[in-house]
């Protein structure tokens, strides 16, 4: 029997007539979510060495090879500030990636989620165990590049703490957006429109690398409203013992971007695998 006639038959009474309802939460989504991490915790090391590495690099390249030649920036040493950046783009390049190539090999290579929904389970809680344990691989990656800024003395504040659920946060909205591509992807290979049309201008304009002030207007302008943009305006300010200006309105940003992604994901995933 084909996928699509068995992932429609594993939950008729959850999931006919509600293809473009929200996503229905539950506790349901648990075991799913336990099931990805057990299957992670057997390469934990490797992947958490990963994800630090590449943002390492360029934390410690740049912030101390480049920013002995730049003067301080908003106020901060160069390294600092890039610090920040680096937390905010590691955070988002974990996310992606775990809800991009990890969950479309789970859907459409191992036939992990084929499996899955010939258990009581619906094809809704397995995507919320995607959005979570995708937001918590991105939570490890985030945290990790804390710790190490604050053991090279870049981060003193307590204040740096309240950036922890900000990471979650930011986890949550790019595991939501990675999910829509997901469902629409073909192959692997379609990801990488993703991050040449998406992931890498947006990591230019949104004040990863340098303040998004020197940017022209209108490309500033757009760069205000991408989600990126808004975790670094809360976690760049909480690094460096401030309180964020506008905090509830980026706060309010990241969650309506993680629900609205997240309904289009969901909508895109059932009529793809439950039409």
């Amino acid at each position: 029997m084909p996928f699509e006639s068995r992932a429609a038959n594993a939950a008729p009474s959850r999931q006919t007539g509600l293809d473009w309802g929200p996503p229905r939460f539950s506790l349901r989504f648990v075991p799913v979510w336990r099931r990805n991490f057990l299957v992670w915790k057997k390469l934990a090391f490797t992947s958490v060495l990963g994800n630090l590495a590449d943002p390492l690099i360029y934390m410690l390249g740049l912030g101390y090879g480049l920013g002995r030649l730049l003067p301080q920036i908003e106020g901060q040493p160069y390294v600092m500030f890039l610090a920040a950046g680096t937390v905010c783009a590691s955070t988002m390049n974990a996310a992606t990636f775990e809800a991009l190539y990890s969950a479309f090999s789970r859907m459409h290579v191992q036939k992990t989620w084929e499996a899955i929904l010939n258990t009581p389970l619906a094809l809704d809680d397995v995507l919320t165990a995607e959005l979570v344990w995708a937001a918590c691989k991105s939570l490890l990656s985030g945290v990790a590049i804390l710790v190490v800024a604050t053991a090279l003395g870049l981060i003193t504040s307590p204040l740096a703490l309240l950036a922890v659920p900000v990471i979650f946060l930011t986890g949550l909205a790019f595991s939501a957006l990675g999910l829509i591509w997901n469902a629409l992807a073909k192959g692997y290979d379609f990801f990488m429109y993703y991050f040449t049309l998406f992931v890498t201008p947006m990591t230019l304009i949104s004040g990863v690398f340098f303040p998004a002030a020197e940017l022209p207007p209108v490309v500033a302008a757009v760069g205000e409203v991408l989600p990126l943009s808004h975790a670094v305006k809360l976690i760049r300010p909480l690094l460096a013992g401030q309180w964020p200006a506008a905090a509830f309105a980026h706060l309010a940003a990241l969650l309506a971007i993680t629900g609205a992604a997240f309904w289009v994901a969901t909508v895109l995933t059932r009529r793809r695998l439950l039409k």
